[in-house]
């Protein structure tokens, strides 16, 4: 029993520390967003406001990133989806000697690091805008194309992932029976095949857009003189951020919510319709109604609701009281500021006070100054005037003149310059 206890207490604290490591720091950097403080900080917090989603709203380079990634992210899907569904296919119709190594090649861009990818792009198409003599201004060296090509190269492989995925639930006879009774081929994969695939080609764009949103390591190579969300977020951050940025993690959080919310509703609508389509096949009666229309789904109505309560009283507790909350917030600086103004300047006085206490003080002109204080037991052996009077009295001078003398009578001037002038003049009358 005991070991049971232990055992589940354990289990609850390891979840709650793993969702509060994945999902703190989004929570704290959410928080952020709403504080009004100059710098993306919770504490010390000072105002509840909403203006840095204002500020976001109204940073245009930021908006233009944000509308080159859409741009990008919905040509990336274009390409991707259909390169991976014919690599699915493909998959499905090559020998079974053959398939392994073929989905190996397949998959192997995605270990390929998106640094070696943006860099390869960039050199292969100008290699091929060279061949062709093509210019600087051409699609060869467009950095839209460039991205779009560059991240396809790699996601389309994440596309055929899911497209495999689902193909490995499809029954093959289907399509043996449509081409028996004479379909074509491109009748039996409009009308078997895609509907079969529809789940597929939706989360296979749902997942490429995304990974072309968020890429960085090959968009900063192949973009060249352009800028994406996250290459302008990138630059940005290096110069210093703002809480605009937290702004702007709220904002795809909450989007990315609702549309996990919606995709929800819609699949358990699809678990339902299925249900119901069963219960009529076997004859059942059903009370429910067949069709029901989205807006009166409840699980609709609710995410409304929660939504326009949500950004109502965002909206209303960030705007109301907030010059008020701001102006106490100014003078509770300023207050702070003259108090450690205060503190630097007593502690400034309480050191001119301790330097004049130990510096002499002249009792008039011409007199000795009065010795430190402190200082009485050493009799003035350290004042500054006993050397001063030492140095500058012509007795001190002669003294110090005989002392240089002393010990030089035993050489009877043997050093003097006289005596070498006085040699000198004698050898040349000898000579």
């Amino acid at each position: 029993m005991i070991s049971d206890h232990i055992r589940k207490t354990f289990t609850i604290l390891f979840v709650l520390g793993f969702f509060a490591y994945l999902f703190g720091p989004l929570i704290i950097m959410s928080l952020t967003a709403f504080n009004s403080s100059a710098f993306p900080r919770v504490t010390p917090w000072e105002c509840f406001s909403v203006e840095w989603f204002q500020f976001l709203g109204k940073d245009a380079k930021l908006i233009e990133g944000l509308q080159n990634s859409i741009f990008i992210g919905i040509g990336v899907v274009v390409l991707a989806v259909p390169l991976g569904l014919s690599g699915a296919l493909m998959l499905t119709q090559v020998k079974e000697r053959v398939r392994p190594w073929y989905y190996t090649v397949t998959i192997s861009p995605i270990l390929v690091p998106g640094v070696v990818l943006g860099i390869s792009t960039l050199l292969f198409w100008d290699r091929v805008g060279t061949m062709f003599g093509a210019s600087r201004e051409s699609v060869f060296y467009n950095g839209f194309f460039l991205t779009i090509i560059g991240q396809a190269t790699f996601i389309s492989a994440y596309t055929m992932l899911v497209f495999i995925s689902r193909l490995q639930r499809f029954d093959r006879v289907q399509e043996e029976a449509a081409l028996d009774l004479g379909a074509t081929h491109v009748q039996t994969f409009r009308k078997i095949l895609l509907p079969f695939l529809k789940p597929a080609i939706a989360s296979a764009a749902v997942l490429a857009f995304l990974a072309s949103f968020e890429n960085y390591n090959t968009t900063v190579f192949t973009i060249v003189s352009e800028s994406t969300l996250t290459t302008f977020l990138a630059a940005k951050v290096r110069h210093g951020i703002n809480p605009s940025i937290s702004a702007l993690a709220v904002v795809i959080v909450a989007l990315t919510l609702f549309g996990a919310a919606l995709h929800e509703v819609f699949k358990r609508r699809e678990l339902a319709a299925e249900k119901e389509s069963a219960r009529i096949a076997k004859g059942e009666q059903v009370t429910r109604k067949s069709k029901n229309r989205f807006i009166t789904d409840p699980a609709v109505i609710l995410i409304f609701l929660v939504t326009v309560a949500g950004l109502g009283t965002v909206y209303f507790a960030g705007t109301m009281g907030l010059d008020e909350c701001k102006a106490a917030v100014k003078a509770e600086k300023q207050r702070v500021v003259q108090e450690r103004v205060k503190k630097r300047q007593q502690k400034s006085m309480f050191q001119d006070a301790g330097r004049q206490a130990l510096t002499p003080v002249p009792e008039g002109a011409g007199a000795r100054s009065r010795p430190a204080p402190g200082t009485s037991n050493f009799q003035g052996l350290f004042s500054p005037d006993n050397l001063e009077g030492q140095a500058g009295t012509k007795e001190t001078e002669q003294e110090q003149e005989k002392t240089r003398a002393a010990g030089t009578e035993q050489f009877q001037g043997i050093f003097a310059p006289q005596n070498l002038e006085e040699q000198s003049g004698a050898s040349g009358e000898q000579q």
